[in-house]
């Protein structure tokens, strides 16, 4: 294990350049996850029950998404060694310019979908995202998962205790009115009471930062990675389980002021509208998007074991995987057509058909684009600027063989002796309060 957190492994030094494919399958995974939450039902309109969307996808597809973002940018600073000096300098810019980019880039596309409001963008989110990143560049595995486990301790304490204190927020996917009018509910927002707040996610993007210090691959590396995410999964859950039935905190909750039956059965099930600060037992949800304690461990489980199998799969049957990973490679341009898409409402009369045609037309565009064009139209105005920055900070522009970055950093080659390199560009929505609410209606607006 010691080789495995030093990012070492015994035996094995790869000398492939070839793009991890099981990355970009990965990462497509992540944004069908994210379609099906926008458009299919997420609960039965007979009886309230979770449907299969809700279950396979409702959280962690988000939660998939960050940690990919982290094992990108790790393997567009150094990989296995981090890069020092001038060029974390360089890549610190990058990121920087990277995030403003796909930040505005999030309020163009606010003020397409604001009038509709048909589901909560994540774009602004990861622009934040990066941001924080910054400062965690040049650190290797070991200190990148305690930072990783600091932000699974603190961000849900931060929620819970601050939540209620801060400013309200007005729209779900905030623009440049907002911004300006009412700036300190969209940091807020940003950081703590929004859909996908950054300092809980933190916890994704650092352990996918730590993980791609590793030797993704290396066979005994992407099986631990599947191994130990299916047992955090697992281990959440269970003793999430345990902390309700076994050890009174159901009964504890359920004696909370105003609580009844019904009100705490669907917290536990879909979440609370917000956590509440009335009782320490709240952190025993493991409810996705609740970003509670062993809800974020829940959902890092589920996302590591998502890319420990699809790393081992990869290796023999990648030809399989390349529409899928053809979709991953440039999921900037796929997840911005399709939030446009959305705006139109035309998906809910019939969800499942839409459904279908979003993820088929992306398939399609996405397959033959790549064909023909190489990086997707977005991929390539963002590496353009990231590489021009790199270069006028003093580091080198394409750090390695092409790649392309997707909503989550789709920096993606990995496999030289000293460390992997690439091309560095490589909850629902709110209530009438302004708070996301955690409840799923038929169809939600969150990953």
């Amino acid at each position: 294990m010691s080789d495995i957190a030093s990012g070492r492994t015994a035996g094995i030094v790869p000398v492939s350049k070839k793009r991890l494919i099981g990355i970009d399958a990965a990462r497509g995974l992540a944004l069908i996850g994210l379609m099906a939450v926008h458009i299919l039902p997420l609960s039965s309109e007979d009886t309230g029950d979770p449907t299969w969307t809700f279950t396979l996808f409702y959280g962690d597809s988000a939660a998939l998404f960050a940690l990919l973002a982290g094992v990108g940018l790790a393997l567009t600073s150094g990989g296995r060694q981090p890069h020092s000096g001038r060029q974390v300098s360089a890549d610190r810019a990058g990121l920087a310019v990277r995030a403003a980019m796909i930040g505005v880039l999030a309020l163009v596309l606010a003020a397409i979908i604001q009038p509709a409001d048909p589901e909560t963008s994540i774009l602004l989110y990861y622009s934040m995202f990066f941001l924080l990143a910054i400062p965690f560049l040049s650190l290797g595995p070991r200190a990148l998962f305690v930072s990783a486990a600091a932000f699974l301790v603190i961000a849900p304490i931060l929620m819970q205790q601050l939540g209620p204190m801060l400013p309200e927020w007005s729209e779900s996917n905030p623009g440049v009115v907002e911004v300006f009018t009412e700036p300190a509910a969209v940091v807020s927002q940003l950081l703590l009471t929004g859909t996908y707040p950054a300092l809980p996610y933190m916890t994704f993007l650092l352990a996918g930062l730590g993980l791609g210090r590793l030797n993704l691959r290396s066979v005994r590396v992407q099986a631990i990675i599947a191994g130990v995410g299916a047992a955090l999964a697992v281990l959440a859950n269970l003793v999430s389980s345990l902390l309700f039935y076994a050890f009174g905190g159901y009964q504890a909750l359920l004696d909370t002021p105003d609580m009844t039956i019904e009100t705490l059965d669907e917290a536990i099930v879909y979440g609370p509208e917000l956590v509440p600060a009335d009782s320490g037992w709240w952190y025993a949800l493991a409810t996705p998007h609740t970003n509670m304690p062993l809800a974020l461990v829940s959902s890092l489980g589920t996302a590591m074991m998502v890319l420990g199998v699809f790393l081992l799969v990869s290796d023999r049957a990648g030809r399989w995987l390349r529409p899928l990973a053809a979709m991953g490679a440039m999921t900037l341009t796929l997840y911005s057509a399709h939030l446009a898409a959305l705006a139109m409402e035309l998906h809910y009369d019939d969800p499942e058909l839409w459904f279908v045609i979003h993820v088929g037309l992306a398939g399609l565009f996405a397959w033959f684009w790549q064909r023909s064009r190489g990086r997707g139209p977005l991929e390539a105005m963002v590496s353009r600027a990231v590489n021009g920055i790199r270069i006028a900070a003093g580091g080198s522009g394409q750090v390695a063989i092409g790649t392309t970055v997707g909503v989550v950093q789709g920096g993606n080659v990995a496999g030289t002796a000293d460390g992997a390199t690439a091309d560095p560009t490589g909850g629902t929505t709110g209530g009438p309060t302004g708070r996301p609410s955690q409840r799923p209606p038929a169809s939600s607006t969150d990953g």
